[in-house]
């Protein structure tokens, strides 16, 4: 397909999709790896994808494609409707104090940016942005808000709120707000035309909360403590540095892969055993973390050795390992960064079927949401049948504990319903942010020149 055609599919395929619902069965754009002379990447701005082709020494590519996404369920569009009415007329939600967890009235609660952020996530992974969609005035006021939120931040130090004592604090870590906030504004600045004033007001917030949230970044990769569960902190970290640079702000890829090693040092693949020490000892929250890690470079190995393959250059029985990544020019350390994702990646899907770990502290608190919601992201990114095998599982055991008013609450530690239902909503809707979560695999597919030991699938 000539590359005029393929951008005119792709962009009616994601347009079409954000009006009726449904994406199409299609592909992203090529991504580089090593080997020819043209690099293709995207420009993705709400919902439409622009092509791009730019020369790039020895570039090869990969493909990505983006399934169907399903009708969002009655009873999440039911608890999108809770949320919107949730909202305060400042654009901002609330969690709660952890000193006063049994207040679960969002109208008499302090407002935060984490749960603001997380609930204008939720809205924007149903298909409302600030400009498109019967709730685009909700995701614009919780843009101004968020916006005028790190605008008036200190320059200083990691923190974008004075608030204290919130649950996503006390539960996840102090550095929340940061991190959340870091992530919708990855997401929404995309949405949000270049004219319009609010573009370059959100783009200039992102810049500043990436810096806080870089600067913050432990020596092994982490967040650091400061909460019951910090591993969730850590991994919502790496995800908003993956975002981030989805967003196409330049992120440090040694950062993003300290990132990664710390999440996927908390799950042994030769074992199954995953270590808790800093998820309070819930095992399902330190184990969705490292399949998260695990999700976009499992994709990107994948890629790679079929890539690999369709060309010749594998046999058709080769599997994804260390070796064969090596025989197509992957360099070492990469090369064992990435066989050593698609190993847990395959060790964490065969999990997922054991109760004992879902369950997590026992009962569900936002935790346990947060935990499913990264399992999903982590599936769609890895695509194949896991995907629908857990979507149907989840949805059936999420849909069942609904609240008669559409909302989700926690039964322990984060017991905000407004953060357990935009946890719910996003982790029911996740095939539909396909496309952002796809370029998350098309980003860890790329290979710079020192991850190379030769040239790859030269033609």
């Amino acid at each position: 397909m000539k590359f005029s055609s393929l951008a005119k599919t792709i962009t009616t395929a994601l347009v079409g999709g954000a009006v009726g619902g449904l994406l199409v069965y299609t592909s992203l754009p090529d991504a580089p790896v090593t080997g020819s002379s043209t690099e293709v990447k995207t420009s993705i701005k709400g919902d439409k994808i622009t092509l791009v082709k730019r020369k790039h020494p020895r570039t090869h590519s990969t493909r990505i494609k983006i399934p169907a996404a399903k009708p969002i369920p009655e009873f999440v569009n039911d608890a999108i409707a809770w949320l919107v009415e949730a909202q305060h007329s400042s654009g901002g939600w609330g969690a709660g104090s952890h000193a006063n967890q049994s207040n679960i009235d969002p109208s008499k609660v302090k407002l935060d940016p984490a749960t603001t952020a997380f609930a204008g996530m939720a809205l924007m992974r149903a298909g409302h942005t600030p400009t498109e969609g019967i709730y685009s005035d909700s995701v614009r006021k919780t843009t101004e808000f968020l916006v005028e939120i790190v605008e008036g931040s200190s320059a200083e130090g990691p923190r974008i709120t004075d608030v204290t004592g919130t649950q996503p604090q006390a539960k996840l870590g102090q550095l929340v707000d940061t991190t959340m906030t870091t992530q919708f504004l990855s997401r929404v600045v995309k949405a949000i035309p270049a004219k319009d004033p609010l573009h370059d007001r959100a783009s200039a917030a992102l810049d500043k909360c990436l810096a806080k949230l870089t600067s913050s970044q432990q020596q092994n990769g982490s967040w650091g403590k400061g909460g019951w569960a910090p591993v969730l902190q850590s991994s919502l970290g790496t995800t908003a540095l993956e975002l981030a640079q989805v967003a196409g702000k330049n992120v440090d890829m040694d950062d993003l892969r300290r990132a990664r090693a710390y999440q996927k040092g908390n799950f042994d693949a030769k074992t199954g055993k995953v270590d808790a020490s800093s998820g309070a000892g819930v095992a399902l929250y330190s184990f969705a973390g490292a399949q998260r890690a695990s999700a976009g470079e499992a994709r990107a190995a994948q890629q790679l050795v079929d890539q690999a393959k369709k060309e010749g250059k594998l046999a058709p029985s080769a599997t994804v390992n260390e070796e064969n990544l090596r025989k197509i020019g992957v360099n070492g350390d990469k090369a064992r960064d990435l066989a050593d994702a698609q190993e847990a990646s395959k060790a964490q899907i065969a999990r997922l079927d054991d109760e004992t770990l879902l369950r997590g502290f026992g009962n569900n608190g936002g935790e346990e949401f947060l935990s499913y919601l990264m399992t999903s992201e982590s599936l769609v990114i890895t695509g194949g049948d896991s995907w629908t095998k857990w979507n149907q599982k989840i949805i059936g055991r999420l849909g069942k504990i609904q609240n008669p008013n559409g909302s989700w609450n926690g039964h322990h530690c984060i017991s905000s319903p407004v953060f357990c239902t935009a946890a719910v909503i996003q982790c029911c809707t996740t095939d539909r942010d396909a496309a952002t979560l796809m370029q998350i695999a098309q980003n860890a597919s790329k290979l710079r020149q020192a991850d190379t030991t030769q040239a790859v699938g030269t033609r």
